[in-house]
C-alpha cells in the first residue's frame, strides 16, 4: 500500500514543499510538491532522506554511560524513558539549587541547517523556565549578522529580497543554490523577468555564473568593498537624498571635540534628554528633533558641511552625521580598495552604475560576510550602502512580508533580570547574542574548566555538535569531560555526543509534526500556514525534540509554563493570534493561504524601530558598547608570516555543517573532503587535480583532495566545513581545527571560520 503526503522538508531554511511517498509503512521517496510556493525543486539531501531516516546508525533507545569519560568505550546502557527522565531532571534540579539554575547551560542546533525547527522555541522556554540564561547556539556564526545586526541600522531584521518587483539583486556572500533553493529558484525568475543580478563572492560558484556583475571578492574584505561602493554612490550622487535627508539620522548634528550625537537639552533646556540637533539650511539655525519621531525631517535640513552651535558650554563645532559618513567612505577610493579586495576600480565603477541605474535593488547576505572577525562592522557597512539605495522597505526592494502571525512563547520574559545580566560573555559583548540568552560554545568552556565567572556543572543539549562545528580551545575537550552531567538527543551520535553521560534519541522530521508560519521568499509564501504531519511512527524508541522537552518540564515543576505537558494546548497558543486553530490545520496538510498583503513604507506611518525613530546611519549603540559608530576597516593586507595564501571555506550541496556524511548515496557523490584552488598555484606545490594534498594553518592541518577551480584568484584556497573523520593516515579533515578560536568579532563573537591564512603541500 502506497500513499503520498503532502509536506515541507524539514532540513534547511529553504522549507522546500514536498510529498512524502510511504509504502507499507516506510518512507521509500521524497518529491517536490510543485503545488507549493517553494515546491519548484528540491535538494539531494531532502532526496536521500529516506537512507537516513532508515539507517541502522539510528539512535533508538535511550542510552546511559557506564564508563569514565574517556574511555575507549563508553559502555552503553539500554534504559527507560522514565529512568532517562528522571535522573536528568533530579540532576537539573540539584545543581540549581546547590548552584543557581545558571549552572545548566542549554545547547540547540541550528534551526536554518537542521530539522530543529519545530521544537526551537520549546528548548528557549525550558531553558528560560529553569532560570538559565545559558543556551549555546551558533547564531553568532549563522543567522545573527541578518537577522539582529541590521538592527543597528534600521531596527529589524534584513528582510527578504521583493523578487517579483526588484530591477537589480545583490548576493553578497550568499550561494542560495547550495542553501535556499527556494529563493534560488525567485532569482532565476527574477533574472528571466529582465532584472540584474550582481553577485560578490570570492568563488564562481552557483548564480555566479549568471551574473551581470561578477566581484570576485578576497576573504574577509567585504567590508572595505562595500563602504568603497558606497563611496562611489554619493561622490556621483547616486543616492537617495529624499530618503536620507528625511528618514535617516544622516542630518543629526556630531560633536566635532567628542564624536557623539549632540543632544538638543545642550542648547534647549526644555528638550527631553535623548532629542537630538539638526541644522536648517534655510535659516541656518540648529533645531531640534524629538527622538522617536515619525515624521520626516524639513527639505532644507544640511547633510554636508560644518557648523558653529552655541550650546550651555560654549560655542562647539558639529558636522552632519551623513557628511562623516561620506568622508569615512571617501577613504576607500576604487584604487584604494583595489589593494585589499582585488577588486578592479573599473569593474567597481561598472557595479556602482549598474545599482544606480537598474533599480529598485534589493538584497541578501549570510554565513560569508558572517563568519569574519569584524562581522559586525562588515553587516553595517552592508547596511549603511543599502540605506543608501533608498529601496528599503519600499516595492521591488528589501520588505518584511507579511507573515501569520503566533504567540511569542520564547520565553525570555520567564528570565528574572538579575539572571539575564549573569548570561555568559554579555558583558564583554553587550550587544551579540548574550542579549538573547545565547552564549558561544567558547565562554561556555571557561565557565566549565575555569569557573569564570562562575562555575557550570550540566549541559542539556539537542542535536548541536560543537567538537567539530566550531573553532577549538584548548579547554574545549576538556570541558566536556569535566562536565558534571552532560545529556544529549540526537538522532545520530556524533563526536561532541561522545562525551555524555546519558543520550536521548530523537525522532526524525517524517516521524513528528512541525508547525510552520510562513515561508519567506514572497509574498505567496509567507501568507502559508502549515502544519506538517508525521509520514511515519518514529523508529524504535525514539522521540520528537518536543516531546522530550514538554516530558522534562512537567518533572522540573514547570507546568504551568508548558500547558500542564500537553503539546496540543500549546499549539492552540502558538496559533492563537492567526485565528487558525489546530484541526483546520489537520484537515489541510498542504498548509492553509491566508491571503495576507505586503505592507510597505511602514516607516512613513510609524518610523523605524529604533531608538531615534529613524534609520540610523550612526550608531549610537555601537559607539557606547566601545564600537566606532560608522563602519572602518584597514586597508592593510595584513598577510601572517609564513602561511602566504588566503583561506576560506564553502558549503556544497550534498552536505550541511557536520550532517549526512552517512548518507551512502551522498558519500558516493562526494567520498572525500575538497579544497578548491588554482591550477598554477596547485602546480607551484606539486600538487594534482584530484590528488591528496595538505593544508596548514598556524593551529592544524587537514588532508583533502584537490580540485582544480580556474575561477578562484591564485593566492585564495577554499576548504570544505564539517569533515571530522579521521583519515586513516594519521591525520583528519577537521576544518575547524585549523582556525584561531581567539579571532572573533568583539560585538558578537563570530568565528573567523571565512577568512584565515594558510599554506599547502601534496600529500604524497
Amino acid at each position: 500500500m502506497e500513499t503520498r503526503i503532502p509536506g515541507y522538508c524539514a532540513l534547511c531554511i529553504s522549507r522546500c514543499g514536498c510529498i512524502s511517498v510511504v509504502r507499507d509503512g516506510k518512507l521509500v521517496a521524497v518529491e517536490p510538491d510543485p503545488d507549493h510556493p517553494t515546491g519548484a525543486h528540491l535538494c539531494i539531501k531532502g532526496r536521500t532522506a529516506p537512507e537516513w531516516v532508515n539507517s541502522d546508525q539510528r539512535l533508538l533507545t535511550p542510552l546511559k554511560r557506564t564508563r569514565a569519560k574517556g574511555a575507549t568505550d563508553p559502555g552503553w546502557q539500554p534504559i527507560s524513558w522514565d529512568e532517562a527522565l528522571d535522573t536528568v531532571a533530579g540532576r537539573l534540579r540539584r545543581y540549581a539549587a546547590e548552584s543557581g539554575p545558571e549552572s545548566v547551560a542549554f545547547s540547540v542546533t541550528t534551526p536554518s541547517g537542521t530539522g530543529m525547527a519545530d521544537s526551537f522555541t520549546w528548548v528557549n522556554r525550558l531553558a528560560h523556565a529553569f532560570g538559565s540564561p545559558n543556551t549555546v547556539f551558533a547564531t553568532e556564526n549563522c543567522n545573527w549578522h541578518k537577522d539582529f545586526t541590521p538592527r543597528l541600522t534600521w531596527g529589524e531584521g534584513i528582510g527578504m529580497p521583493d523578487y517579483e518587483r526588484t530591477g537589480c539583486i545583490l548576493l553578497w556572500g550568499f550561494n542560495p543554490t547550495t542553501s535556499w533553493l527556494a529563493q534560488a529558484e525567485q532569482v532565476r525568475r527574477a533574472k528571466k523577468r529582465g532584472a540584474k543580478l550582481v553577485v560578490i563572492d570570492c568563488r564562481r560558484a552557483g548564480l555566479a555564473a549568471r551574473a551581470d556583475q561578477w566581484l570576485r571578492v578576497r576573504p574577509g574584505t567585504d567590508g572595505p568593498l562595500a563602504l568603497a561602493l558606497a563611496h562611489l554612490l554619493i561622490e556621483q550622487n547616486g543616492y537617495d537624498a529624499r530618503f536620507i535627508r528625511h528618514w535617516s539620522n544622516g542630518p543629526f548634528l556630531v560633536r566635532e571635540d567628542s564624536g557623539e550625537l549632540l543632544r538638543a537639552a545642550e542648547i534647549d533646556p526644555s528638550a527631553g534628554e535623548h532629542d537630538f540637533v539638526i541644522w536648517d539650511g534655510e535659516t541656518h539655525t540648529p533645531r531640534t528633533v524629538d527622538a522617536g519621531g515619525a515624521g520626516p525631517l524639513p527639505n532644507g535640513v544640511a547633510l554636508f558641511g560644518r557648523y558653529r552651535v552655541t550650546t550651555s558650554r560654549g560655542d562647539i563645532a558639529c558636522h552632519p552625521v551623513f557628511q562623516l559618513l561620506a568622508d569615512r567612505c571617501s577613504e576607500y577610493t576604487p584604487e584604494a580598495q583595489a589593494k585589499i579586495t582585488g577588486i578592479d576600480p573599473q569593474q567597481l565603477r561598472e557595479t556602482a552604475r549598474l545599482l544606480q541605474a537598474q533599480g529598485p535593488v534589493s538584497y541578501f547576505t549570510w554565513t560569508g560576510t558572517a563568519q569574519q572577525p569584524e562581522a559586525t562592522q562588515t553587516a553595517r557597512a552592508l547596511s549603511l550602502l543599502y540605506a543608501l539605495t533608498g529601496d528599503y522597505d519600499a516595492p521591488g526592494g528589501n520588505v518584511q512580508f507579511t507573515r501569520p502571525p503566533l504567540a511569542n512563547l520564547f520565553g525570555l520574559e520567564l528570565l528574572e533580570e538579575t539572571r539575564r545580566g549573569r548570561t555568559l560573555g554579555l558583558a564583554q559583548r553587550p550587544l551579540g547574542p548574550g542579549s538573547m540568552g545565547w552564549v558561544t560554545s567558547t565562554d561556555l568552556y571557561r565557565a566549565v574548566t575555569e569557573g569564570d565567572p562562575y562555575p557550570v556543572r550540566a549541559l542539556v543539549s539537542f542535536g548541536a555538535n560543537p567538537e567539530v562545528t566550531k573553532p577549538p580551545t584548548h579547554s574545549s575537550g576538556a570541558a566536556l569531560r569535566q562536565l558534571e552531567f552532560y545529556v544529549h538527543a540526537d538522532l545520530f551520535m556524533n563526536p561532541t555526543a561522545q562525551h555524555a553521560d546519558i543520550l536521548l534519541p530523537v525522532a526524525s522530521p517524517w516521524e513528528r509534526e512541525g508547525l510552520h508560519p510562513g515561508f519567506q521568499v514572497s509574498q505567496r509564501a509567507e501568507s502559508r500556514l502549515q502544519l506538517r504531519p508525521a509520514v511515519i511512527p518514529p523508529r524504535g524508541d525514539s522521540r520528537s525534540d518536543s516531546w522530550i522537552l514538554f516530558q522534562l518540564a512537567m518533572r522540573l515543576g514547570l507546568n504551568k509554563h508548558f500547558f500542564n505537558g500537553d503539546p496540543e494546548q500549546a499549539l492552540s497558543a502558538l496559533l492563537q493570534p492567526s485565528g487558525i486553530n489546530p484541526q483546520q490545520l489537520k484537515a489541510q496538510p498542504q498548509g492553509i493561504d491566508l491571503q495576507l498583503e505586503t505592507v510597505y513604507h511602514k516607516y512613513r506611518q510609524n518610523g523605524f524601530p529604533t531608538p531615534s525613530g529613524r534609520l540610523e546611519l550612526f550608531s549610537a549603540r555601537m559607539q557606547a558598547a566601545g564600537q566606532d559608530p560608522l563602519p572602518r576597516f584597514d586597508l592593510d593586507t595584513g598577510v601572517e608570516p609564513g602561511y602566504p595564501l588566503r583561506l576560506t571555506s564553502a558549503k556544497w550541496v550534498q552536505y550541511c555543517h557536520s550532517q549526512q556524511r552517512n548518507v551512502p548515496s551522498l558519500r558516493k557523490r562526494m567520498p572525500d573532503p575538497l579544497v578548491e584552488l588554482h591550477p598554477e598555484t596547485a602546480g607551484r606545490h606539486g600538487i594534482q587535480d584530484n590528488g591528496w594534498m595538505v593544508l596548514e594553518t598556524a593551529l592544524g592541518t587537514l588532508r583533502a583532495r584537490a580540485r582544480f577551480n580556474p575561477s578562484l584568484e591564485p593566492q585564495t584556497v577554499c576548504a570544505q566545513y564539517g569533515w571530522w573523520e579521521p583519515d586513516g593516515e594519521g591525520g583528519g579533515h577537521h576544518y575547524n581545527g585549523l582556525i584561531n578560536p581567539a579571532t572573533i568579532d568583539p560585538v558578537s563573537g563570530s568565528n573567523s571560520l571565512r577568512k584565515a591564512w594558510c599554506r599547502i603541500r601534496s600529500a604524497t
